[in-house]
């Protein structure tokens, strides 16, 4: 172990750290040090420590000393509060919003992008390139550190040389999310007016497109999907739905987190397999495997206490860096709507799912509760209802 003392000039503080020479802090220490208690210059700590694709466990961090007390972030978010009713979002929470109700705060937008670049770079960190890995390598998983995986041949190929965000920015996005209270919105052309859409986990579009648009510029694929959604291709029928789909994408990012977890190695590999051999025209993208530390390590700074960032939190935070608006649809962690009614998990299929349970890896509500403080103060757009089109197109005929 050896001891590293970071200065942090934006808060004017600076701290020892003790790390072991892997810099991936797990040891107890015995001696009398402080826990970081508020997070405070976390973003230097893990801008640190993530060097070179290396991990931290953060709240394995000890102060030895501190200088100086940090002052109050002005763009903190404030802690939301806790409500015992979990099937409908608390009484303060943004849940309907009248069409002229939100007004863009392009200050505080362009305040959250730079504070999150001091923990990340999306245009880098969203992939890992062609260059830094070969077939062979050996890889710990993100989230099971014990167990490993190769660079397989397949995998290979396909990881980009380049960033497939580099030089990218965008008026104004739109990322959905899968809550069935996309259902009858009739949000699909309002999503479609949008200059880039982010999509999570290839959620079908072709039956829905009235309610949640067709366009897709940037989807996610979880492993899990390829057995939960395509039966793990156990016939052609399924092997053919499949590549359906990855056809539909038509140039998109298709967005794998190959390394998060063990388990779903071999539903990678008969992606990558497929793509490779009918020549699917998708540009894939393997995030970086410091990619979920340093989002959490962000929102944690923020008095966010996740446990696990969602899918759609993780593109929110990787969005800001290459779009000037950010609007989001298709997030309801509730499974009432704001009249009592019945809300599905996801729009396109019966699944269903314990919002509060504690062996979930994700905190949806405070999330969502998260979100709509950001709503409230301009810095997004949540879309919670229905989508008056005609409306929507002249304010953006207007803006032009």
């Amino acid at each position: 172990m050896y001891f590293v003392t970071i200065h942090c000039s934006l808060c004017n503080t600076s701290i020892t750290v003790c790390l072991r020479t892997s810099c991936f802090v797990q040891e107890k220490l015995k001696l009398p040090f402080k826990p970081l208690e508020s997070t405070q210059c976390m973003h230097s700590i893990t801008s640190l420590l993530f060097k070179d694709q290396d991990f931290v466990s953060l709240t394995s961090i000890f102060i030895v000393s501190r200088k100086a007390a940090a002052p109050v972030d002005p763009t903190a978010l404030p802690r939301p509060s806790t409500h015992t009713d979990h099937r409908r979002p608390s009484n303060n929470t943004t849940v309907k919003h009248s069409p002229n109700s939100w007004t863009f705060n392009k200050t505080l937008s362009n305040l959250i992008r730079k504070n999150i670049l001091r923990f990340l770079d999306p245009e880098r960190d969203i992939s890992i390139l062609k260059g830094t890995l070969k077939p062979g390598d050996i890889i710990h998983y993100v989230f099971d550190r014990h167990s490993t995986t190769n660079i397989s041949e397949n995998l290979y190929r396909l990881l980009p040389t380049v960033s497939p965000m580099k030089n990218q920015h965008h008026r104004r996005c739109a990322i959905v999310g899968n809550s069935g209270i996309l259902l009858n919105s009739s949000c699909g052309l309002e999503i479609d007016s949008h200059d880039f859409v982010i999509r999570c986990n290839l959620a079908p579009v072709e039956d829905y497109s009235r309610d949640v648009g067709r366009q897709t510029n940037l989807v996610t694929m979880n492993p899990s999907v390829v057995q939960r959604a395509f039966q793990d291709l156990v016939s052609e029928e399924w092997t053919e739905r499949f590549l359906q789909r990855l056809r539909s994408l038509s140039g998109s990012v298709l967005w794998i987190p190959a390394f998060m977890a063990k388990g779903g190695e071999e539903r990678v590999e008969w992606a990558l397999r497929l793509i490779l051999l009918h020549t699917v025209d998708v540009r894939t993208a393997f995030p970086s495997l410091r990619l979920l530390h340093a989002v959490r390590g962000y929102w944690l700074t923020n008095n966010v206490h996740i446990k696990r960032p969602t899918t759609g939190l993780l593109m929110y935070t990787m969005a800001t860096r290459f779009c000037e608006e950010i609007h989001l649809y298709g997030f309801w962690p509730f499974p009432l709507d704001p009249h009592g009614k019945p809300v599905k998990y996801h729009y396109y299929d019966t699944l269903k799912y314990e919002y509060t349970s504690s062996s979930s890896p994700h905190t949806m509500p405070l999330e969502f509760r998260t979100l709509s403080t950001l709503h409230r103060q301009g810095a997004l757009r949540l879309h919670t209802g229905t989508c008056d089109v005609v409306q929507k197109l002249q304010e953006d005929l207007q803006s032009k």
